[in-house]
């Protein structure tokens, strides 16, 4: 029985560290491969709601060779109006930002470069909670009246 116990313990950390290291590797590659794969695409903005993915291959195919198109959605799937266009050769993203305003079903389209994400670019140091509160330890506007009510008399719910 214990021979079993620790056969199993040892069997258990062999696994654990597969996946360690399995996981390990599936992080870096994601971070290579994404940095990469944005640098092969472009932002198209102004696409129409009723636009596909295979009509936009045909739009961007004299660019290069296509590998992906995320036309992206909203919560109720509908179109955002705008959509990533992902190339094989880094050399089709210039190609591809020359066709920026171009008549595409009745919009003019803009193509970008697609920016990589950093995380935590962009977040600043916020704007602070609600609007603020006037001057401090000092409520109900004119000063104490007796009666509550509202309207701006005092007495009545804090603002």
């Amino acid at each position: 029985m214990k021979n079993k116990m620790k056969e199993m313990e040892e069997e258990a950390d062999k696994l654990r560290k597969i996946q360690e290291q399995v996981e390990e590797e599936m992080q870096e590659g994601t971070e290579e491969n994404g940095s990469e794969a944005d640098a092969r695409s472009v932002y198209v903005g102004n696409v129409d709601y009723s636009s596909t993915p295979e009509e936009l291959q045909e739009l961007f195919a004299p660019c290069g060779t296509v590998n992906r198109i995320t036309i992206l959605c909203d919560k109720f799937k509908n179109p955002k109006g705008y959509a990533y266009v992902e190339f094989a050769e880094v050399e089709a993203v210039e190609a591809a930002v020359a066709l920026t305003d171009t008549d595409f079903k009745g919009r003019q389209i803009k193509v970008t470069a697609k920016r990589t994400n950093v995380p935590g670019m962009g977040k600043g140091r916020g704007r602070g909670r609600g609007r603020g509160r006037g001057p401090p330890a000092f409520r109900g506007g004119k000063g104490y009246r007796g009666y509550g009510g509202y309207g701006g008399y005092g007495g009545g719910p804090p603002p």
